[in-house]
């Protein structure tokens, strides 16, 4: 009854404006607001009401937009212009989530399929997209009607919801993503999984055969390094104890960012990669990806994952060296594939894995037919496999389990996916909306920059896409084991879960008390000039501050707290229990990190 009254009746009985405004008691003059400005992003990420409206504060919308209301207030949306279905309507009327404001009332609205801001307003989204052509229509003038029609409506509305708010229950909870299951991952193959986990830990890809995938993304520091810029080759020894080298081996770079971790990053859902998103699938070069190497990028890589791998072989800071140093290091100075047939053959040709890529492929019948592609899918099918890991407490309080979170990780659970605004960005099944965000880290390091840029900084999305509104901008983490995988940022510039909580919740006070002794860097006294000089730079460093994208509440100390505790229910009860394993040693020989 109650859907077929909101669903057919309600709908049909206000139709005389189904303009956007914004209904608050005691407020009459508030600004008209187009349909492609809030759509498209480009009225920011607040709702500026002029202070001559009479309202009050602290209303936080869910993706992070905030209208300054006293009170849970209702928002009208052109519900017809966005094509959002009638069961997801009430007269075009979408939801404000309060602060401290009566939830239960918000929670039937959300359970009852009402809370519909984020899907008309996008927020979160590329910022500043031009409109398509039948979207510039203007939208200048008050919103009167909607405001008096939302207003007649409203306390009777709100009472109607306080007599029904207990059916909702005090567990109802929004934006929850589903359970992981298996079968929302890529199925791949055991044996090249395991011949994947030989190539992982063996040097012999690296151009001077003294580095490997393992060594910066090593079992023992959870498919990381646990450093803010990674020690790449060159180096020596592992993780937080990785030194920078001596004599002519010494590293002549850092790596321009923070190692990712792994975990489940064979998910069927990821469509992008690294932290500026410069790996993803696309027909544009004919071989399935939009990657740094472009059309020479090989065919047949089964995953965005076997496109990944194939990278680092490439890099001279990485795996590669320098020219002069190795016959790989000096083929890529021509071009970025021209080393991987070097490595192919270096493998192919030692008898052990000759015969373990006969087994794991159907198509390789003899060793020479084993190229560099089917090195790339043995090594995703590893990663795939081997860092696949979902039963984590909050992983068990979404199959059901009402016991799985303590009370302090309950409380941070419906801070992230309530009022604290973390689900604006945090969404989906990794917790990740896989889009690009300015956060305002503290900026050091060799960056990752342009090839004619000549400073030491990291402009982020911008660098793929050579898009203004896309600098500083680097992809949203994925959250699963984040506790596993300090420091934080694309630069690990935060050295614990509480430092990057507080720098979202105030970015410039973050910056302020920042030093660089929070940076975990491996000391190299021939680099200091390089390491932090960009903060002398007074320009950049504002321009670095004015591209900040986050806005969310003040929260309390104990709320911090609460937060940090739901980010370390998280954590996967078996991530320290890996299927495969480091092997003890590999066919090539070499030593195993």
């Amino acid at each position: 009854m109650i859907d077929l009254f909101l669903r057919h009746l309600l709908p049909d009985l206000f139709k005389a404006d189904r303009g956007i405004g914004i209904a608050a008691d005691r407020a009459q003059d508030v600004p008209h607001v187009g349909p492609h400005e809030i759509g498209r992003g480009e009225a920011g990420p607040n709702l500026v009401v002029p202070a001559n409206a009479g309202l009050g504060t602290g209303v936080t919308l869910h993706r992070r937009a905030q209208v300054p209301f006293e009170r849970p207030d209702l928002v009208l949306l052109d519900a017809e212009a966005q094509g959002i279905h009638d069961a997801d309507q009430l007269l075009g009327l979408g939801v404000a989530r309060p602060r401290g404001g009566p939830k239960r009332c918000t929670r039937l609205l959300e359970a009852a399929g009402f809370h519909q801001v984020t899907r008309l307003f996008k927020l979160g989204r590329r910022r500043n997209a031009e409109p398509e052509p039948d979207q510039r229509r203007n939208h200048a003038g008050p919103a009167s009607t909607s405001c008096k029609h939302a207003s007649r409506i409203h306390a009777v509305f709100l009472a109607f919801i306080s007599c029904v708010a207990p059916l909702a229950g005090a567990d109802a909870a929004t934006d929850l993503p589903a359970p992981l299951s298996e079968g929302d991952f890529i199925a791949f193959d055991s044996e090249q999984a395991a011949l994947g986990r030989l190539l992982f830990y063996d040097k012999i890809l690296s151009g001077n055969q003294n580095i490997s995938c393992g060594t910066c993304h090593h079992h023992d520091h959870a498919s990381s390094d646990g450093l803010s810029l990674g020690i790449g080759e060159g180096g020596d020894g592992l993780g937080p104890l990785r030194t920078a080298g001596e004599g002519r081996d010494r590293i002549r770079r850092r790596i321009a960012r923070n190692s990712l971790g792994l975990w489940n990053l064979g998910h069927k859902d990821i469509a992008l990669l690294l932290h500026d998103g410069r790996l993803s699938p696309s027909p544009l070069y004919g071989n399935g990806f939009n990657s740094p190497a472009e059309e020479w990028l090989p065919k047949g890589l089964a995953s965005l994952l076997a496109a990944q791998a194939l990278l680092p072989l490439a890099s001279a800071a990485e795996m590669a060296g320098d020219p002069g140093e190795n016959e790989v290091a000096g083929a890529i100075i021509d071009r970025i594939d021209k080393g991987w047939p070097i490595l192919a053959k270096r493998v192919r040709t030692i008898p052990e894995y000759g015969e373990l890529f006969v087994a794991a492929f159907d198509h390789v019948e003899r060793p020479e037919d084993v190229s560099i592609v089917e090195i790339a899918n043995a090594i995703a099918a590893f990663i795939g496999t081997e860092f696949r890991n979902h039963d984590s407490p909050f992983d068990r309080h979404l199959a059901g389990d009402a016991t799985a979170l303590k009370p302090a990780e309950r409380r941070g659970m419906e801070l992230f996916f309530g009022e604290a605004g973390c689900s604006g960005c945090h969404s989906g099944p990794l917790l990740s909306d896989q889009s690009f965000h300015a956060l305002g880290l503290p900026a050091f390091g060799p960056g990752r920059k342009r090839i004619w840029d000549p400073m030491p900084r990291d402009v982020g999305r911008m660098g793929e896409s050579d898009e203004l509104r896309d600098a500083y901008r680097f992809r949203t983490p994925f959250l699963r084991n984040v506790a596993l995988t300090a420091p934080y940022g694309h630069n690990g510039a935060m050295p614990t879960l509480e430092d990057v909580v507080r720098h979202h919740l105030d970015p410039a006070a973050s910056r302020a008390r920042w030093t660089p002794a929070m940076a975990a860097l491996p000391p190299a006294p021939w680099l200091a000039d390089i390491d932090f000089v960009i903060q002398s730079d007074v320009l950049e460093m504002a321009r670095q501050e004015r591209a900040m994208d986050i806005s969310l509440p003040p929260l309390s100390n104990e709320d911090v707290e609460e937060l940090v505790a739901f980010l370390n229910a998280l954590t996967g009860e078996t991530a320290d229990q890996r299927p495969l394993g480091r092997p003890e040693r590999v066919p090539s020989g070499l030593p195993v990190d």
